[in-house]
């Protein structure tokens, strides 16, 4: 029997994502979805990379973009590296690709380059690595790079009263454009797990990979998930996006 599958932010960690892929017991029959932020992080975004593209030509996989995919893919093009980006995972990302060959290096521009910014299902479930700002959906964006930075869906859900539904005149319109709404980017973390969360109809994936959380899995029509080790454990050697 096929799922749909929805994958939070990596970061590099190709160790904890074959980790949770073989978790969640994945087959070719299965629709994956990633939420995007591939890279950045953990030492491994080259071979991460390179197994998504192997990935996408086995089975069903949808790739959003994030907006860390889209400084690596600015990276790539001018060869300038940005010092926040540095700062906030790139460093790791410019190291591992120092012995990467020009041809695997096209391979992976191609592949950010063909990012998705955002999805809609059949049953009108919205998937997209941050959030929308536009009261008509993120097709209405005036800068479509709001998709992958967009943070004021998720701190509107979090401070939203919890008693209110669709039906009261208080609720977000924003809301009531989907069914459901899955997004990446701020770690659940900051509110203090490594589990998805759901508000209201928001689904928030992104468990602190990039950090001291997992790589999560879930899947969408049974709220079932599965997750890595914590990443840090399995690069015990490095920090990740963790301050030292």
């Amino acid at each position: 029997m096929s799922r749909t599958l929805v994958i939070g932010d990596i970061h590099g960690a190709y160790k904890a994502l074959k980790q949770v892929l073989k978790r969640a017991e994945v087959s070719p029959n299965d629709r994956l979805i990633f939420l995007g932020d591939y890279v950045d992080g953990w030492s491994e975004t080259p071979e991460l990379l390179s197994y998504l593209i192997q990935l996408k030509e086995e089975q069903d996989c949808i790739f959003m973009r994030g907006n860390h995919d889209d400084l690596v893919l600015g990276w790539f093009d001018s060869g300038k590296s940005n010092p926040k980006w540095l700062q906030h995972g790139g460093d790791s990302t410019a190291k591992a690709y120092e012995n990467v060959n020009t041809t695997v290096k096209d391979l992976h521009r191609r592949f950010l380059e063909n990012l998705t910014n955002y999805y809609i299902d059949e049953q009108n479930r919205l998937f997209l690595h941050a959030g929308f700002a536009n009261m008509h959906g993120p097709q209405q964006e005036f800068y479509p790079n709001t998709v992958y930075w967009d943070r004021t869906l998720w701190e509107m859900v979090l401070a939203m009263d919890k008693t209110l539904t669709p039906k009261n005149q208080y609720y977000p319109d924003r809301l009531t454009l989907f069914t459901e709404i899955y997004i990446g980017h701020t770690p659940t973390t900051r509110i203090g797990t490594t589990d998805p969360v759901n508000l209201a109809n928001v689904w928030n994936i992104d468990t602190g990979a990039a950090f001291k959380g997992p790589v999560t899995i879930l899947d969408i029509d049974t709220k079932e998930f599965w997750q890595s080790d914590p990443v840090h454990e399995l690069y015990p050697n490095e920090t990740g996006r963790n301050k030292v």
